[in-house]
């Protein structure tokens, strides 16, 4: 019980509800509980009553059907419904609360998390041990207390029969003790295990399906399918493993259960014999029997479910539990819409606290207005540092200023609603061109779309669609173009109208005709905001307020294109390598 403290948290705002249900669940499980005495009373009182004659005995039958009839039929029917209604809703209230809460918890973890994490195996996590998770409730906090009510109802009927015949029924109880010792303990591991192996597929599974391009263009389909089997099995090896324990756990506790009844017959059957137990009182007993040992085995099943469900539970803490590597601080301040500068004052970052330096000792300053374009080779740290600007990471030495304060001293929402991106690789997300458009601020209306679009030089293809604005874009967008995908990014960042500007890269992976389209929608985009802007072709910069160059994490050159290509430095070599200088 002690792992599931912290799920009781989702339960505290449900208690009056499991309450109810628990009252009406005692209604439906306490009404049957009646009948064996109803059939010692007919065996007994009306069929062997010699003193009755047969128009009374008749018409106590017929008053006993009666009142059974209305028991089990009027009154019954309503409680089995509302009690099922009230379990299932309880359960997918508290099921609908926990991952609204893993939502919100997985918004709030840092892109370091995501880049060592499977996205698979937090699927898994969300949805498969999550599901598991609600049987806690329906199983620990209700079918428990109504089996253990049902037990102690069922043995206090049978005490008022025959106390010694009580005993002999019970007699096994420590057997059951012993067993669910001994057996549920191995079974927790084996069915964290399994989800684990589980886990494993759906990881595999979605990074497949993401790359299936790449498995085709390489024919690996056979490779893959080789790969997949075999985390399969291992998947196959864990789930036997846990059905064989699991099998062999049924088993003995049916043979135990088994053994009450054969109890009771000799005992009750041998007392009938010598005259001490009617025969009512003996059918009666055998009746309550059953009902003893139904929920019994359902305490015993439930031990299984439960095992399950708290394994499945610690999967999903691990979760929740996973710290946050950026917070806002105590006393962050907002950061309301205006025209902000950018500024790095001697900036080291790397990316493990054990890893190498990727930025070291960056300065520069981009004005509000201004444009900043940083150069050179692939791996000299220009995405890191852009990436640094919305607080993705925080930086181990020096500052960054944004609007003259350091970043931090704003809250990450309110800095990050003031910045606008463009990558390389924008993602679009399953829905409309609209949809995705609106991103950029979603409680605009059609105008503010159409503008935004036609200022990302989108609006035209966008109306070629074949449901113009509704069309649907597909996972990632692939129904569109990468031009068309980097005009739609770029008509979402329209619409936010950010005062400060990130390009990354935004058109290097594009044909000439889309570039010159995107690069006009880029200009118009930057004018009077802060931008800044990460190039692979350096023609697309020449008008920068500011080039700077960087290598292996740090600066080695900086000016405007005229003063670098002076230099004959770094810069002008990457630009005569790039053929555009006549």
């Amino acid at each position: 019980m002690k792992q599931w403290k912290s799920y009781l948290v989702f339960v505290k705002p449900y208690t009056k509800w499991i309450i109810l249900t628990l009252i009406i669940g005692i209604l439906k499980f306490g009404i049957p509980a009646l009948l064996p005495l109803v059939q010692k009373y007919v065996v007994d009182d009306i069929l062997l009553n010699t003193t009755m004659g047969m128009d009374q005995k008749i018409s106590n039958l017929g008053i006993v059907l009666g009142i059974t009839l209305f028991l089990f039929v009027i009154v019954r029917g309503p409680v089995e419904y509302a009690r099922q209604y009230f379990a299932q809703l309880i359960t997918a209230k508290i099921l609908s609360d926990l991952r609204n809460k893993l939502y919100s918890h997985l918004q709030r973890l840092s892109l370091r998390y995501y880049q060592n994490t499977k996205v698979g195996e937090i699927i898994s996590r969300f949805i498969n041990d999550a599901e598991q998770t609600k049987n806690i409730v329906e199983v620990g906090l209700m079918n428990v207390w109504l089996d253990a009510f049902t037990l102690v109802f069922v043995l206090g009927f049978m005490f008022y029969l025959d106390p010694t015949l009580t005993f002999v029924s019970i007699a096994i109880f420590p057997l059951y003790a012993i067993a669910v010792q001994i057996l549920y303990k191995r079974l927790k591991k084996l069915t964290k295990d399994r989800s684990a192996a589980l886990a494993g597929i759906q990881a595999y599974l979605h990074e497949r399906i993401q790359g299936i391009s790449v498995i085709r263009s390489f024919a690996l389909e056979r490779h893959d399918q080789s790969k997949f089997e075999g985390i399969n099995g291992k998947y196959l090896s864990k789930a036997m493993a846990h059905s064989r324990w699991n099998a062999w756990t049924f088993a003995i506790i049916n043979t135990l259960t088994d053994i009450a009844p054969l109890m009771v017959i000799g005992y009750g059957g041998y007392e009938v014999i010598q005259g001490n137990l009617t025969l009512g009182t003996f059918i009666a007993f055998f009746g309550y029997l059953d009902r003893l040992y139904a929920p019994l085995k359902r305490l015993i099943n439930s031990s299984t479910i439960l095992t399950q469900a708290s394994a499945s539970w610690e999967r999903v803490q691990e979760l929740l539990e996973e710290p946050y590597d950026m917070v806002d601080a105590n006393d962050a301040a907002i950061l309301e819409h205006g025209s902000y500068g950018v500024a790095f004052r001697n900036v080291w970052f790397k990316y493990q606290d054990q890893g190498n330096w990727v930025l070291k000792n960056i300065t520069f300053q981009a004005n509000p207005g201004q444009t900043v374009a940083f150069v050179g080779m692939s791996g000299g740290g220009k995405s890191s540092l852009v990436g640094l600007i919305p607080r993705f990471y925080d930086v181990q030495k020096g500052s960054i200023l944004i609007a003259g304060k350091e970043s931090s001293h704003w809250t990450m929402e309110s800095l990050r609603s003031q910045i606008g991106m463009v990558l390389q690789d924008n993602f679009l997300f399953s829905g409309s061109v609209r949809d995705n458009i609106l991103l950029g601020n979603p409680g605009s209306d059609d105008e503010a779309v159409y503008a935004a679009a036609r200022a990302a030089n989108a609006h035209d293809f966008i109306l070629e669609l074949p449901q113009g604005y509704d069309t649907e874009v597909g996972e990632r967008g692939v129904k569109l173009s990468g031009g068309q995908k980097q005009r739609v990014a770029i008509a979402r960042v329209f619409l936010k109208n950010p005062p400060i500007l990130i390009l990354d890269e935004a058109t290097s992976a594009l044909d000439l005709e889309s570039e010159s389209l995107i690069q006009q929608s880029l200009r118009d985009l930057s004018k009077s905001r802060t931008t800044l802007i990460v190039a692979h072709r350096l023609s697309t910069i020449t008008h920068a307020d500011l080039i700077v160059v960087m290598k292996n994490g740090s600066v080695v050159e900086r000016g405007t294109h005229e003063e670098l290509m002076g230099k004959q430095g770094v810069y002008a070599q990457l630009y005569n390598i790039q053929n555009l200088n006549p």
